[in-house]
């Protein structure tokens, strides 16, 4: 009877120590796919947080996050896109020490007319050693000429070139005066696109600040009113009252928990007014 009851403790002891195994195993598997999944998805916040922040076509960028335990605890993807039209011009530089200041990437869409202006190229040159993308905005910026006329490729191609000349990069983003509708809409123009292979970025946000009648807290309720997705492209051109009103728009999409892109022709994507996802 008792080495019936030793038996029976014995297998008893035997069950326990299996459970137990099968228990350390069951956790250490659950531990390991937690790890897993975190890690996954913090490097998927530390990429785009690298990516939006740092990633520029210039091998000298200079604007990045050096804080991995920063990048790491970042949990928002909200993304804006801060986007200027119309340079270079005067006011170029101060826009350039603004951006540095607060460690903010922006994208440049520059026209052909302004880039020819040797007073204003030192500041283009800048903008691109300190990682900002820069794109073309046409030559002359005439409606007539470049839709009606359909210079709208040769010209962008142009601006290219003498953004290439300056910088040493070669830009494929091109953003359409006036936007892409209705110029756009013509398919020998958008068959010149294709076979030259240009991107074209519209805007999810129009600051009005072109409107001579805007004024800078004007510009900042605009975009407040606005501001609805978790990626935006924000138009603004280099106007004194955009260059005013930039700090409190920076710190109005850092309150909001937006990081700050900058275009990457290796990470396009699509933003047009027309929904072409081939532009």
């Amino acid at each position: 009877m008792q080495l019936k009851q030793r038996k029976i403790h014995k297998n008893k002891r035997n069950h326990f120590i299996i459970i137990l195994i099968f228990l350390v195993i069951l956790f250490y598997f659950v531990i390991e796919v937690g790890m897993h999944t975190y890690y996954k998805w913090n490097g998927k916040d530390a990429s785009l947080a690298l990516s939006v922040v740092g990633d520029a076509p210039n091998k000298d960028s200079r604007i990045s996050v050096k804080d991995k335990d920063e990048i790491l605890r970042v949990k928002s993807k909200k993304v804006v896109y801060l986007t200027f039209d119309d340079g270079p011009t005067k006011w170029t530089g101060a826009f350039l020490d603004i951006l540095q200041e607060h460690k903010v990437p922006a994208t440049f869409f520059m026209q052909g007319s302004n880039l020819e202006k040797a007073v204003f190229q030192n500041d283009v040159k800048r903008a691109a050693e300190e990682g900002h993308y820069i794109g073309a905005h046409s030559m002359t910026h005439e409606y007539d000429e470049l839709y009606k006329r359909r210079q709208f490729v040769p010209e962008m191609l142009a601006t290219i070139d003498l953004i290439y000349d300056i910088t040493g990069t070669k830009s494929t983003l091109v953003r359409a005066p006036y936007g892409s509708l209705p110029g756009l809409r013509n398919d020998a123009i958008l068959s010149q696109i294709m076979e030259a292979k240009l991107r074209v970025w519209d805007w999810t946000i129009d600051s009005r600040d072109w409107d001579v009648q805007t004024s800078p807290e004007e510009v900042l309720e605009y975009i407040m009113e606005d501001t609805k997705n978790d990626v935006e492209i924000l138009l603004l051109h280099e106007k004194k009252r955009t260059l005013e009103i930039l700090p409190q728009i920076i710190a109005y999409f850092k309150e909001q928990g937006y990081l700050f892109g900058v275009y990457s022709d290796a990470k396009h994507f699509p933003c047009n007014f027309m929904e072409d996802e081939r532009l």
